[in-house]
C-alpha cells in the first residue's frame, strides 16, 4: 500500500454499483493495494485480495449463496466478517482465528461503489447538482490514465488549455483571453469565482457565449465546477489513485436542460483529447515547489490547489 495518510484514509471509487449487480467479486487496484470488491444483499465489501492459504486472487473465486466468497484454488470460504469458515479438505477442522484477510471499508453512492484504505473520516465526496431534482445527472468514465491523480485534477481546474486542447469544442484559438478571477484557500478545499471563457457551444445548444464558472476543490483527488446562468451544467470530478502515475477519472454531469447531443459521448471525445496531454507531461508528479514552474495569473486555481496539497501533506502524485 503507499504510504500516504492523507489518500489511505480518503473515500475513492473503484467500481460502478451495475458492475456488481450479480455480486461480483470484481478486482482493482487502490493507492498500489489490489483489492476485491463483491456485494451480499445491500452491502459492499472491499478485501485484501489475498487468500491466507496460498496467496490466490480472491477476485478469481466466486460469491456463495450470496453470503461468502469462495477463493478459486482450494475452497477456502470467507463470511461477511472476513473469516474464514471453511476449509473443504479438511471439514471438520475448525479454521484458524488467523485465517481472516483485510478487510476494508466500502460504501456505495452516486452509482459508484467507494472504497477507504483507511479510516474514512469524511464523507464520501459529493456535488449539491446530484441531488437537486432540477437536474439530469450523467455518469461519464471512468477513464484510464497514465498520469498522476494530482494533474488530472488540476487539469479539470484548467480552462486556459481550452482553446488549444479542445478547439472549437470548449474554446476559441482566436479567443483564448482568461480574464482575471479570484481563487482562495478555504478550510474546505478551494475556491474559485468568476472565472470566464468564451466557448462555442457552451451548452450543447449550438450556440456560443462567454461563461462564468465557479471551481471548488472539495478533498484532494474530487473537485467540481458550475457554468452559471440559466441553462446551467456542472460536473463532479474523482480520481482514483491506482497507483503513483496510473489513474481512473469519473465524472458526474449534472444539467437542467435538455442537451442536443449526447453528453457521455461527448465527454469521451473531451477526454480523448486530454489524455495525451497528461501522459506527455513531465514530472509526472504534480510539483508543488511553485518555483519549480512557471504560472500566470490565470493559473490561481492550480497555485492553490498546489498549496492546498502541500498544507495537508499529499505525497501520493506530487513532488
Amino acid at each position: 500500500m503507499i504510504d500516504d495518510p492523507v489518500l489511505v484514509n480518503d473515500w475513492h471509487p473503484v467500481a460502478s454499483v451495475d458492475e456488481l449487480a450479480s455480486g461480483g467479486p470484481r478486482g482493482a487496484r487502490l493507492l498500489g493495494e489490489d483489492i476485491v470488491l463483491w456485494r451480499s444483499g445491500s452491502e459492499y465489501f472491499a478485501w485484501r485480495d489475498l487468500c491466507v492459504h496460498r496467496g490466490t486472487r480472491l477476485s478469481l473465486g466466486k460469491v456463495i449463496d450470496g453470503a461468502a466468497l469462495e477463493c478459486p484454488y482450494h475452497g477456502w470460504t470467507y463470511a461477511r466478517d472476513g473469516r474464514c469458515v471453511l476449509m473443504p479438505a479438511h471439514p471438520e477442522q475448525t479454521p484458524p482465528a488467523k485465517a481472516c484477510v483485510d478487510a476494508y471499508r466500502a460504501a456505495a453512492a452516486h452509482g459508484v461503489v467507494w472504497v477507504t484504505l483507511g479510516v474514512g473520516a469524511s464523507p464520501i465526496p459529493s456535488f449539491e447538482l446530484l441531488s437537486d431534482p432540477a437536474y439530469h445527472v450523467l455518469l461519464a468514465g471512468p477513464y484510464r490514465v497514465q498520469a498522476s491523480g494530482p494533474r488530472v485534477v488540476e487539469n479539470f481546474l484548467d480552462v486556459g488549455h481550452f482553446p488549444f486542447v479542445h478547439e472549437g469544442v470548449l474554446g476559441d484559438r482566436s479567443r483564448p483571453e482568461i480574464a482575471d478571477y479570484e481563487a482562495e484557500i478555504t478550510p474546505s478545499g478551494v475556491v474559485a469565482t468568476g472565472v470566464k471563457v468564451f466557448q462555442p457551444d457552451p451548452y450543447a445548444t449550438g450556440r456560443g457565449s462567454t461563461v462564468t464558472y465557479t471551481y471548488r476543490v472539495h478533498r484532494p483527488l474530487s473537485a467540481s465546477f458550475i457554468k452559471h446562468g440559466e441553462l446551467s451544467f456542472g460536473m463532479l470530478l474523482s480520481v482514483t489513485p491506482h497507483d503513483a502515475v496510473d489513474s481512473s477519472a469519473w465524472m458526474w454531469m449534472a444539467m437542467n436542460y435538455e442537451p442536443d447531443s449526447p453528453m457521455i459521448e461527448f465527454q469521451d471525445r473531451i477526454f480523448a483529447q486530454d489524455r495525451p496531454i497528461l501522459e506527455s507531461q513531465r514530472p509526472e508528479l504534480l510539483p508543488l515547489d511553485l518555483q519549480a514552474e512557471l504560472h500566470l495569473r490565470s493559473d490561481r486555481t492550480a497555485i492553490a490547489y498546489r498549496r492546498w496539497l502541500r498544507e495537508i501533506g499529499m505525497r501520493t502524485g506530487v513532488a
